[in-house]
């Protein structure tokens, strides 16, 4: 309860919130979304979908998390109910898609429920507008999840907490203390500004189970889908109470330097290109080929260059594609990273390059 109450008072909610550890992002996202649909259907925790008088929708970008779409499926609305909206140049949801998609919906008689916006996707590390997004969300009167399994750890930094500037308007949010706050697996939390939405939505009571008179004890099970749990919050207890929030600080400030710095020397890449804006530290290169090389080649080279560098086992990254464009995807998020690291990285991506595509080095000789 004190590591959930620590969490939600860096979100910004003073002291109206609620929330419960999960076993990582996909758990708290689905039950975000079983939040959503009990506040907006009330009839629905009882009754399902029988209760709910036309098609339930909900919006992410077309970057968001694949859990929607599994969520959606478990909740029974299907995964057609998840409306992804086209990214902007920004690799942002686009505000003024989503506003026509939403208007497009209630004209065809569906019912929209939930916007969903991304802090730090998986592929590129884009946030989504969270003030607009709150905005449309307050003008369609639905409810707004922001899935910040990675991003949102930025609210443990002071200097850094702008990248998630409005996260304190959402009815919900994830965060993955796996990720960026370097807890182990596994450590997913999902906070409410709605905290009585948790009971619910989850509440069950049965005689063999103890009765907690005691308001300061929770009985966890009846704010989520768990019921035998581990204790995933004692490992970010710990942490906060031995370093403080000011490691959290400086892990965050590094990385983002780190970041920089990386940007910095791809300038001077003779084979590579940020081809997405980089927010986070994570990033998107693309090889400087001719415009005469098709998609599907361009995949096969950043394949090829992929394994050259990973093989020797001391470096992970990966390819993807980023609004359908192929991709190299490395991220900084170890706290043992270094500089080094980073160099070492790129010089092995350039030496891969000129093996791969040895013409462009001489194009650019």
């Amino acid at each position: 309860n004190e590591t959930v109450r620590w969490i939600g008072e860096r979100v910004g909610w003073g002291e109206h919130f609620g929330g419960t550890f999960t076993s990582g992002g996909n758990e708290a996202n689905f039950t975000a979304l079983a939040l959503a649909l009990a506040h907006s259907f009330p009839e629905y925790v009882q009754d399902g979908l029988l209760a709910v008088a036309a098609q339930p929708v909900f919006y992410a970008s077309g970057e968001a998390h694949h859990s929607l779409d599994k969520s959606a499926g478990l909740l029974g609305i299907g995964r057609r109910s998840v409306r992804r909206i086209r990214v902007n140049d920004q690799i942002q949801l686009d505000p003024e898609r989503l506003a026509e998609q939403i208007e497009d919906d209630r004209d065809a008689g569906l019912r929209p429920f939930c916007i969903v916006a991304t802090a730090g996707t998986t592929n590129s590390g884009a946030i989504d507008d969270i003030v607009a997004l709150s905005a449309l969300a307050r003008r369609y009167g639905l409810w707004l999840h922001v899935d910040g399994a990675y991003g949102a750890a930025a609210i443990f930094s002071d200097k850094h907490r702008d990248l998630v500037r409005g996260i304190e308007l959402a009815d919900s949010v994830t965060i993955d203390p796996h990720k960026w706050l370097a807890m182990p697996f596994a450590a997913g939390v999902i906070l409410t500004s709605h905290p009585e939405m948790l009971e619910q939505t989850f509440a069950v009571n049965t005689p063999y189970m103890p009765r907690v008179n005691d308001p300061a004890q929770t009985d966890n099970f009846k704010l989520s889908t768990q019921w035998s749990r581990r204790m995933n919050a004692l490992k970010l207890y710990l942490t906060l109470r031995v370093h403080g929030r000011e490691a959290y600080e400086q892990l965050i400030s590094e990385q983002m330097a780190l970041a920089a710095h990386v940007r910095e020397k791809l300038r001077d890449s003779r084979y590579f290109t940020l081809s997405a804006p980089q927010t986070l530290p994570i990033f998107n290169l693309r090889l400087k080929t001719p415009d005469r090389l098709g998609e599907n080649e361009l995949e096969r080279l950043h394949s090829e260059i992929v394994h050259d560098v990973t093989r020797d086992g001391q470096r992970w990254i990966s390819i993807t594609r980023v609004n359908g464009q192929s991709v190299i995807r490395f991220m900084i998020i170890s706290y043992l990273t270094t500089a080094a690291h980073c160099d070492a990285l790129l010089d092995a991506l350039e030496q891969s390059a000129k093996r791969a595509v040895p013409h462009l080095a001489t194009a650019r000789a």
